[in-house]
Parts: C-alpha cells; sequence; structure tokens
C-alpha cells in the first residue's frame, strides 16, 4: 500500500539512508550531469553512449534487484512449499521463533512459520540462493547492457564514418567537375578539414546479513560488481580513467557522504542547540507524541516500556501484544512500541480495521530500544531548554527539515554538478572522444587493405 503523502513521509523517505528513493534522487541526477558532460565534452555519439550506460544501469540496478528477488522467490520457494516473506534473522533466536508463530495474526502466518521452523537449514539455503541469484542476475543485465552500448556506439561512428567518406569524395568530384587546378582543390579540401576541426575543438570547451536483507547494501554489492565490469571492459585509457572518476565520486556521495553527513549534522543539532534530531521524521511529527509532551504523559509511556524490558523474548512479547490488543483510537498502544511502528522497526498487515503485527517479519530489539533511548533524551532536552512544548518541537521540526534538505542537496550537487565538472575538466587534457577515434582508426586501416 502507498503511505499518505506527508510532509513527515517525505522527509522520513529522504532522511533514510536504506530507502531506495534517495538514492534514485541522486542517481538521476548523477545522470543527468554525466550525460550532459559527455555531449559538451565530445558529440552526439558520446552523449548516447553516455546516456544509455547511465539510465540503463539505473532501471537494471534499481528495477533488477526487486523484479529478481521476486522472481527467485517464486522460483526456489514455491517448489519447497515454504513462504518467502519469512525473515530469515528471525530463526537467530529459536525462542523468538516459538513466539512469532504463538502471536500470529493469522493461522496461514502461523503454518507458514511452523513449516519454516520445520526446514530451518532448507529455509536458510534458498534465502542465500535467492540472494546470490538475485545479485547475479542484475550483474549479467548489466554485462549484457555493456555488450548492446559498444555495438551500437561502433555501429553509430560506422556510419557516420562512412557517410562522411561519402560526403568528402562527392566533394572531391564536384571540385574536379568545376575544372579548379589540383593544387587549389587540395588546398580547400585540406582547409574544410582543418575547419572541421576546429569546430570540433570548439565543442570540446565544455556482515553478510547486512548485505541481504539491507535493500541498499545488497545495491552496494550489485554495484561492486557493475564497477568491476565497467572498469575490466574499458575500451581504452581515457575509457578507464573517466570511470575511475565517475564510479569513486558515485560511491563517496551515494553510499558514504549521506549517513556521515547526517550524523554530523545531528551532533551539530545537540552541540548547538541541544536538541536531537535523530528519530525519523514520522515521529518528530507525530501530534500523539508531541500531546504525551504536553500532557506529561510521555513519562508514563517511556517507565511502561522499560518495564517490561526484562529480556528479550518480553520486550518482544509486550510489543506484539500491545499493538495487537489495540483499541479503535489506538490511545492504549505504548507510545515507544507506537512510534517504533511508525518508523517500520516493526511492520504490521491490516485484518479488517485493525493493525496486527506480521510476525513473520523481523523486529530488530535493539531499534526498538534505540527508539526508547532518543524518546527519552528528547524529553531531557525539552525540560531543560524552558521552551514551550509548540515552541521545542518547531525548532526541533525545523532543524530536522533543514538536515535532510542539506544532506540530499549536498549529495545531488556532488554528484550532478561537481563529478561531471570534474571529469569535464579532465577531458580539456585529452578532448577527443577516444572510442570514436579508435574505430575511424580502425576502418580506415580495412578500407586501406581492401583498396
Amino acid at each position: 500500500m502507498i503511505p499518505k503523502i506527508t510532509e513527515s513521509t517525505v522527509y522520513s523517505i529522504l532522511g533514510n539512508n536504506s530507502s531506495y528513493i534517495p538514492l534514485a534522487i541522486k542517481d538521476v541526477a548523477n545522470s543527468c550531469g554525466l550525460t550532459t558532460a559527455s555531449y559538451i565534452a565530445g558529440d552526439k555519439v558520446e552523449g548516447k553512449d553516455r546516456f544509455i550506460d547511465e539510465f540503463g544501469t539505473q532501471i537494471i540496478w534499481l528495477g533488477g534487484l526487486p523484479a529478481f528477488n521476486k522472481l527467485f522467490s517464486y522460483a526456489f520457494f514455491k517448489p519447497a512449499k515454504l513462504d518467502a516473506k519469512v525473515d530469515a534473522r528471525i530463526l537467530k533466536n529459536q525462542d523468538i521463533l516459538k513466539l512469532a508463530q504463538e502471536l500470529a495474526p493469522t493461522d496461514a502466518i502461523k503454518n507458514s512459520l511452523k513449516d519454516v521452523a520445520a526446514h530451518q537449514k532448507q529455509f536458510k539455503a534458498l534465502t542465500i540462493a535467492r540472494f546470490a541469484a538475485a545479485s547475479v542476475a542484475t550483474t549479467l543485465s548489466y554485462l549484457g547492457l555493456t555488450k548492446f552500448r559498444h555495438k551500437y556506439t561502433e555501429n553509430q561512428i560506422r556510419k557516420d564514418y562512412f557517410e562522411k567518406q561519402k560526403m568528402n569524395k562527392a566533394a572531391i568530384s564536384e571540385l574536379k567537375t568545376s575544372e579548379v587546378p589540383f593544387s587549389s582543390a587540395f588546398a580547400d579540401v585540406h582547409n574544410v578539414k582543418n575547419q572541421n576541426k576546429k569546430d570540433k575543438n570548439v565543442s570540446f570547451t565544455g556482515g553478510f546479513q547486512d548485505f541481504i536483507f539491507d535493500p541498499v547494501r545488497n545495491l552496494m554489492l550489485v554495484d561492486g560488481a557493475i564497477t568491476t565490469e565497467r572498469l575490466s571492459h574499458s575500451r581504452n585509457p581515457q575509457d578507464f580513467f573517466g570511470y575511475v572518476l565517475k564510479e569513486g565520486g558515485f560511491w563517496l556521495f551515494m553510499y558514504f557522504a549521506g549517513p556521515m553527513i547526517a550524523k554530523a549534522l545531528e551532533k551539530n543539532a545537540e552541540r548547538k542547540h541541544n536538541k536531537s534530531i535523530d528519530l525519523d521524521a514520522r515521529v518528530i511529527w507525530n501530534e500523539r507524541f508531541k500531546q504525551a509532551f504536553v500532557d506529561g504523559s510521555i513519562k508514563k509511556q517511556l517507565l511502561a516500556f522499560k518495564a517490561a524490558d526484562k529480556s528479550d523474548i518480553d520486550i518482544y512479547k509486550f510489543a506484539v501484544n500491545n499493538i495487537n490488543s489495540a483499541n479503535k483510537d489506538k490511545t492504549n498502544i505504548n507510545l515507544v512500541v507506537d512510534m517504533a511502528k511508525e518508523s517500520d522497526i516493526i511492520e504490521c498487515i491490516k485484518l479488517g480495521d485493525k493493525n496486527k503485527v506480521d510476525t513473520r517479519r523481523f523486529i530488530d530489539l535493539d531499534s526498538l530500544r534505540g527508539i526508547h533511548n532518543k524518546m527519552e533524551k528528547l524529553l531531557n532536552q525539552y525540560e531543560q531548554s524552558g521552551e514551550s512544548v509548540d515552541d521545542f518541537f518547531k525548532s526541533v521540526r525545523k532543524l530536522k527539515k533543514g538536515a535532510v534538505l542539506k544532506n540530499i542537496g549536498a549529495c545531488i550537487g556532488a554528484l550532478g554538478i561537481l563529478v561531471p565538472a570534474v571529469m569535464l575538466l579532465v577531458r580539456q587534457f585529452s578532448p577527443e572522444y577516444q572510442v570514436k577515434k579508435d574505430i575511424e582508426k580502425k576502418l580506415a586501416q580495412e578500407q586501406s587493405l581492401n583498396s
């Protein structure tokens, strides 16, 4: 189900380092910048080559993994009669696995968990096989794209080369028939070539489980293979060095800079304003969360959660039962558990007019406890601030919004402007499109041999 688009969901998605959407936004900016730079640095052939590489890879990169995961889930798990929606991480704690069966919201989910529990080795093997098969299939798709791109570019250069040859022959024939002395004709053709060359120069001014279950880390693995393919299938040193710059900038600002910038901005908000902004935006904008500060009930909610947290089993059972027994207006759900659900730490399914915990899904208990700690910390900061609840939350939300926009903006600017600009600058030292030059040289040699 597509979530309702609100201010909080927008900032939650943009600030989520485990979401595809910020990666897609960054990649579109990177692809547009690099394609534009290629058109500026070279010509239509180079621009098209870059366009196919960047946007073709984007389709494979963002669409390939989900599609192949779905395909191999059907191919591997259905014949084994096991539920592919069960998260293999719940098998790590057998007590949690038993609880997941006991607290399952439907008989179908309970039975699917029982089947997985009875065939744990097989289920783990199928999970790894699906991950490996989807990653390999995505990588092979890119290899196919690379071969298509190289062939397409070569054919375009061949076509342009022979059309140019045809035009040159026609020009020479016309000069001969107009009784222009050979020396003058040669000079004119030479001048035409020089002029073409001059015009051309003007255009050159311009932990293993984390990889399985974290979609972004899964993409990183595939990207590592794509980067390796790009470097190993480079057509010449210019191509290779271009990919070194491109891939280096891509990896830095696509995967590593975002979390680092987020951490730095969070620390800055605490140091300068004594306000924590590391909670999910959907929590910071949540009206029930804010109201708990107004009426003081947040202290009671935090204490109730803490009292229930005697062990992993106890806190798991508390969280699941808390959501499953919710009344219509959800006011009896513990605030920490409710905010963990808002943050997607606890996943639910809709049964009638109620949400029930999908016990096939993994609940990261450390992250659940982390929600409690962050809420408690924010409460302490509020009490120290001397501000009204409205002013305090207005400030926290403003800081969160600014941090998210600065982070995504910095990465987009680096990938869409800075990296292409650096590549464009480096190309000034070798302005000719080497792929085109090499293919034209090869064609000239073939013509020489055939004549």
